[in-house]
């Protein structure tokens, strides 16, 4: 009789937990939530993260403010929103970098997968090869057979050391044997500077970045390592047509929360969020950008950054950068 009565007040404990937690959950949000973003203002993912924010927060009816948390390749961040509290309070918009991390640097104080809930794939924009106009570049081939041919060289800059464009141009130069000096630089405005003045003659850099000096005409894009044309560059072959096989690299942007967020407040963020992506407004702008809306759910979006991962893994390791 004892052991029925206190398995009984048990039972009755664990329901007015779930009960608890269920009126938490429908509540949800009661309060303003952070949504912070491991760059400074003003690059491409602050303000992805600043459009989601604005139309997130009418979805949810409540204020969300983008907090920029910058340094260590978005490690700092990362490691503070690994040991936040996981109520759906704080939020993270970070990048492929995200999943490059684990990678290359000797030591984590995190798990880039274990330590984060995902909430969902935002969005791709793909990496472009530029010249300058005046190089008499004109084809992937010519830049191939080119770069082949200087002993000491093609200089190729990108916005850093192990960013995924320096990776893309590691696993490029290992797949078409050209021959890369790499110039790493402190993002990309200093990059694109070099670049134009001509002291750099390439770069693997992402689309949304280089856009508004193709069209300018003070770069020339060369191929673009995406599996299809990109519609506000539709001249510009992708790598696959212009003779590099199944070449595909691009930056993504991807929301989450920590780990341990209840599965109701995870599931009301996806929601909310997906309308917010889905809308043609925040399509149209990051198709301006050259990107291109993805908007997949939690689970999809867990088993796409473990592939991301091992992806990037492999690229780190022919690139041989390392960061201590």
């Amino acid at each position: 009789m004892k052991m029925r009565l206190l398995l009984g007040a048990v039972s009755v404990g664990f329901s007015a937990l779930s009960a608890a937690g269920s009126a938490q959950a429908q509540a949800y949000p009661e309060r303003p939530i952070n949504l912070v973003v491991p760059y400074a203002a003003g690059g491409a993912t602050d303000v992805i993260a600043r459009l989601v924010a604005t139309d997130l927060s009418s979805a949810l009816d409540e204020t969300i403010v983008v907090v920029n948390k910058p340094g260590a390749g978005t490690t700092l961040a990362a490691a503070e929103i690994a040991r936040t509290k996981p109520d759906g309070y704080t939020l993270y918009m970070t990048t492929a970098a995200h999943t490059i991390s684990a990678s290359l640097y000797n030591k984590l104080n995190y798990d880039p997968i274990a330590d984060f809930a995902p909430i969902t794939l935002v969005a791709k924009i793909p990496i472009v090869l530029v010249t300058t106009p005046s190089a008499s570049i004109k084809t992937l081939a010519q830049y191939i057979e080119h770069a082949k041919s200087k002993p000491e060289g093609i200089s190729v800059g990108s916005p850093g050391n192990g960013s995924p464009q320096h990776l893309a141009q590691a696993l490029f130069k290992e797949r078409t044997g050209a021959n890369f000096v790499h110039i790493p630089y402190r993002g990309d405005a200093p990059l694109i500077t070099d670049l134009i003045a001509g002291q750099v003659e390439s770069a693997f850099i992402t689309l949304s970045a280089a856009l508004p000096h193709i069209k300018a005409n003070k770069l020339k894009a060369i191929a673009v390592a995406n599996p299809t044309r990109i519609n506000v560059i539709p001249d510009v072959p992708t790598m696959n047509e212009a003779g590099v096989a199944d070449f595909n690299a691009a930056t993504w942007f991807g929301l989450f929360a920590p780990s341990g967020i209840s599965e109701q407040i995870q599931e009301t963020i996806y929601k909310s969020a997906y309308k917010v992506v889905a809308a043609q407004p925040f399509v149209d702008r990051i198709e301006s950008m050259g990107g291109e809306v993805v908007n997949i759910g939690p689970k999809d979006f867990q088993r796409y950054v473990k592939e991301e991962s091992a992806q990037w893994a492999k690229a780190v390791k022919a690139s041989g950068a390392k960061v201590d």
